[in-house]
């Protein structure tokens, strides 16, 4: 499988399409991968936990945080140890892979 990495930023704008208000939102994305994604709409977000079962992957997304977004938490877990140890509740859900 072909990896795009959407040079359109058709994911963003389906994100940003969506009739919700970004603004002091609670979210959590499974799936982060590198964090690609994540930057693109954590500056809106008051809070992301962004999971991700890859360890390489999960090393990238550090590697290239941006400045000023310490409200952006990257986790190496699957969904399934992360549900299990935390209990805390997300305004909103993004299941990364899904926009592509």
């Amino acid at each position: 499988m072909t990896v795009t990495l959407d040079p359109e930023h058709n994911e963003t704008h389906a994100l940003f399409n969506l009739p919700i208000t970004w603004i002091g939102l609670s979210t959590l994305e499974i799936g982060s991968g590198d964090g690609r994604l994540t930057w693109r709409y954590a500056k809106k977000a008051a809070r992301v936990i962004a999971i991700e079962p890859d360890a390489k992957a999960h090393q990238a997304a550090l590697a290239d945080r941006p400045r000023g977004f310490e409200h952006v938490k990257f986790l190496n877990v699957g969904f399934d140890d992360f549900a299990k140890r935390h209990k805390e509740k997300f305004d909103l859900a993004i299941l990364s892979w899904s926009l592509c």
